[in-house]
């Protein structure tokens, strides 16, 4: 009987260490990197993400002067807005749902469709899109040369250079490589702190890497495997299928997003058309909502309302609350 019971207890002590073992082992693949990645072509500089920073927040970069990429892009909502679509400079709606820029350094392609290879070129699109900030590069030189504080900036950073386009996205681009999402509850439960998420946020993680396989898509410390899918949601945009060349097959297909602070960055989806989490879940349950015939990249799972509680449980430990971001105090005209 002893035997029995020893031998018993020395089984137990195996499979926990066997499932500790495969726990952490999974856990690794999502631990947070050591370094921000910079371009050999535009190194970190603290001087440059500052002034970055001063023009991410400035409505001179819009035609009206009436907002500013923090209008989209906002960071007390997960770098991005509480609304289906943002207005744009001209008051009009834009045309999809501001994607969050957080930890946009690791990000390639950009965009929703893709269509941006580096955050210097995708600065572009929105500066100067009609229904969004509408601007023209000469029009913004224009409005900055005629700040003092810019020009002596400016000069003083790019040399021989001032304000001009490139200088201008380089600095916007070196700003938004430092927007990283901060440590998560999710992180020091990755480090080992077994306390620092619920057991509810543990079974939500096992059926988000199990059953439901969301990590298929969702993968990495950041959540996304930067990949373009089709989701199957209803709306007529095409996606990625609208780039020339189109891509063969791509017709709907859009970025998939991470998932770091996603519980501030409600309505979800490019058209903002999913109000909550559990919406998000529900359609994904579902094998998506697309018309009869046609085909998504997704496939359908069972769930239990106690199951989607946990798999909400455990999206909310990837939000880190801890960070704050102070808006510059901007030069005067």
């Amino acid at each position: 009987m002893r035997w029995n019971i020893a031998a018993a207890a020395a089984l137990s002590l195996l499979v926990w260490t066997v499932q500790s073992l495969a726990q952490t082992a999974g856990l690794e693949a999502f631990q947070r990197p050591e370094r921000v990645p910079f371009p050999a072509s535009a190194p970190y500089s603290r001087e440059v993400a500052t002034l970055g920073k001063m023009l991410f927040f400035d409505p001179r970069l819009s035609s009206g002067q009436n907002i500013s990429c923090s209008s989209c892009h906002n960071p007390s909502f997960g770098w991005e807005v509480p609304v289906p679509k943002a207005m744009g400079a001209a008051g009009t709606p834009v045309r999809r749902h501001a994607p969050t820029l957080l930890n946009a350094a690791w990000i390639t392609p950009l965009l929703w469709d893709g269509r941006a290879a580096s955050l210097e070129e995708q600065a572009i699109g929105p500066i100067t899109a009609g229904d969004k900030m509408n601007a023209t590069f000469s029009g913004i030189t224009e409005r900055l040369s005629a700040v003092r504080d810019y020009r002596l900036w400016f000069e003083r950073l790019f040399p021989g250079k001032g304000i001009r386009k490139e200088t201008v996205l380089t600095a916007l681009a070196t700003y938004q490589r430092t927007i990283v999402s901060g440590v998560a509850s999710f992180d020091r439960w990755v480090e080992g702190d077994e306390t620092a998420v619920s057991n509810a946020a543990k079974r939500g993680f096992a059926l988000f890497t199990g059953r439901a396989n969301c990590v298929s898509c969702h993968a990495g410390w950041m959540f996304t495997d930067n990949r373009l899918y089709d989701i199957g949601l209803q709306a007529g945009d095409p996606g990625s299928g609208e780039l020339e060349p189109p891509g063969k097959g791509q017709i709907h297909r859009f970025k998939t997003p991470g998932l770091r602070n996603i519980s501030l960055r409600a309505p979800y989806m490019h058209d903002g058309s999913l109000a909550s989490l559990e919406e998000v879940i529900r359609h994904y349950a579902a094998g998506g909502a697309a018309a009869p015939g046609r085909r998504p990249d997704i496939e359908g799972f069972a769930i239990t309302g106690d199951e989607i509680t946990d798999l909400i449980a455990f999206l909310e430990t990837l939000t880190d609350t801890g960070t704050n971001v102070p808006s510059p105090i901007l030069p005067a005209n």
